[in-house]
């Protein structure tokens, strides 16, 4: 090859491969925008008696800061547990809807207990954040209440696990249809004392109280993955636990180490 064509060559070839690269980046996949409302958060406190809880929207936009939005959500009986729902986002409209899941202990002041499930939506703009809360369906659950009673609600992502120190029981309900079935118990009967979560939608419902407890624990699916005795429970990433809420439990965590083909 001559000595006049070889830079040519290169040239060329310097092309293609500037062209090609450039393909390579336009075909990357864009970064994940934050959702519209990622700058907002919402404060909940409770009126007299637990009988109704209120809620303020604050934070900021791209060209304001303050409160929003307030409201309340009841009355109730006795609001026993309370939990939000993941947020579903729509870009286009810079809409976030999410639900709010509250559990009535003392539904008609007496020892029902419903399942109140709120709808709430934000609509974002520059300027401000629009909030509207709907009640979106209530459900009665086989537990037993009353003005007293302690109720422990975790959640995944399909799935929330409600229970009271009233009822040797809990209620598992799928968040698709607020279908439920019982779940857990013990013989002799142990009602439930805490139900905890982990970030990876581990689930442990706990029974009865010190040197007489038991746990069952769900899977992200919502299916069982294992029962036993003891007083166990599992910690979050972003919400500590309390000790108030949890029995003591004398129990030899190694007793459980046991590995199994599957």
């Amino acid at each position: 090859m001559s000595n006049t064509r070889r830079p040519r060559v290169l040239a060329a070839l310097s092309f293609l491969f500037t062209f090609s690269a450039a393909l390579v980046v336009c075909s990357q996949p864009a970064a994940a925008s934050e959702p519209p409302d990622y700058t907002l958060y919402t404060t909940y406190s409770f009126g007299t008696g637990y009988q109704n809880v209120y809620w303020v929207v604050c934070g900021s936009t791209a060209e304001s800061e303050g409160c929003y939005a307030s409201g309340s959500l009841g009355p109730f009986g006795r609001a026993g547990a309370l939990i939000e729902g993941n947020q579903s986002v729509n870009q286009t409209t810079s809409t976030v809807t999410r639900y709010i899941y509250v559990v009535d202990v003392a539904a008609g002041s007496g020892t029902g207990v419903t399942l109140y499930v709120y709808k709430k939506t934000d609509v974002v703009t520059s300027s401000s954040d629009t909030v509207t809360v709907t009640l979106w369906k209530t459900v009665s659950l086989p537990l037993t209440g009353g003005t007293s009673a302690v109720c422990s609600m975790a959640a995944n992502s399909g799935y929330l696990f409600i229970g009271t120190d009233q009822s040797p029981f809990g209620v598992r309900v799928e968040k698709n249809n607020l279908s439920y079935v019982q779940i857990g118990g013990f013989s002799p009967p142990m009602n439930v004392t805490s139900i905890t979560s982990d970030k990876y939608g581990y689930v442990t419902v706990t029974f009865g109280g010190p040197f007489n407890g038991g746990f069952y624990a769900y899977g992200p699916n919502g299916n069982l993955v294992e029962d036993g005795g003891g007083s166990d429970f599992m910690l979050s990433t972003d919400a500590g636990l309390s000790t108030a809420e949890l029995p003591t439990s004398d129990g030899i965590p190694a007793d459980r180490l046991v590995v199994r083909p599957k």
